[in-house]
């Protein structure tokens, strides 16, 4: 079967527009991977919008290893965990486009989780080259161009759903990133996946388009290849993300579940 065959299996729905708070955000990730993976809900691309500046850490790091807490919390930046793993990054409104794939496991059956990567962002890669990046994929998970490294990818498989999700720079505080995150300084302790240091190259720098045009781009790219309907997030589950901030990542011990 093509890689547009694989795709084009599914009627893919769209949810973009409505910002929510970081936590928030990781819960929402959570909550759409087990509808989809439970039939509650179709395949599904979701693109993000923030209400406030986030350090996310992936699921498998030391939060001291990787956050310097009290630069962070002098920038009011929030610390939260998602549920895939990978390395830290800084998300602030307006400043990076963080999208995510909700899909059955069929759509990557047979590849190896390299191989899934690279399919699952391959149409933002030609986005991308389309608006004149020289843009590829950097095994295992990083989308990455002559100037630098664009953004990264995590995944995690659960709940019948892969998760699949990608932050990709659009414009970045060379100065704000390296106080709030150790890249480059000595690590605390043993525990945990260390984040990657890579020169980032942020999609203003490559473009001098709008964030906005950008993203509508992106959007216009998967449902020129795959096709895509107009979604919305239903009440239900905003009510079960509210409540997994609650119970989980809104907490201290799910943030620091590697301390």
């Amino acid at each position: 079967m093509s890689e547009l065959a694989r795709w084009r299996k599914y009627r893919w729905q769209l949810i973009s527009g409505e910002a929510f708070d970081p936590a928030m955000q990781m819960a929402l990730d959570e909550v759409l991977t087990y509808r989809v993976g439970r039939g509650e809900r179709p395949p599904t691309v979701r693109f993000w919008e923030w209400t406030a500046p986030a350090v996310v850490i992936g699921r498998f790091q030391s939060l001291r290893n990787e956050v310097d807490l009290e630069e962070a919390n002098r920038h009011g930046i929030t610390v939260v965990r998602r549920i895939t793993g990978g390395g830290a990054m800084l998300t602030e409104p307006g400043r990076v486009i963080t999208y995510s794939i909700y899909a059955p496991p069929e759509l990557v059956a047979g590849m190896s989780f390299q191989e899934s990567y690279a399919f699952l962002d391959a149409w933002v890669v030609e986005a991308l080259r389309v608006l004149g990046i020289d843009a590829w994929y950097q095994p295992i998970n990083d989308i990455t161009s002559a100037n630098g490294k664009i953004g990264g990818a995590a995944q995690a498989r659960r709940h019948g759903a892969v998760l699949h999700h990608t932050t990709m720079a659009y414009d970045i505080d060379p100065e704000k990133v390296p106080r709030v995150i150790r890249i480059g300084r000595e690590k605390l302790s043993d525990k945990g996946v260390r984040s990657a240091e890579r020169r980032v190259a942020p999609l203003r720098q490559q473009t001098n388009l709008p964030r906005e045009t950008i993203q509508e781009f992106l959007i216009r790219t998967f449902a020129e290849r795959h096709g895509l309907e107009e979604g919305t997030l239903r009440p239900d589950e905003i009510d079960e993300a509210r409540e997994l901030v609650r119970t989980k990542f809104g907490t201290w011990e799910w943030t620091a579940i590697l301390p």
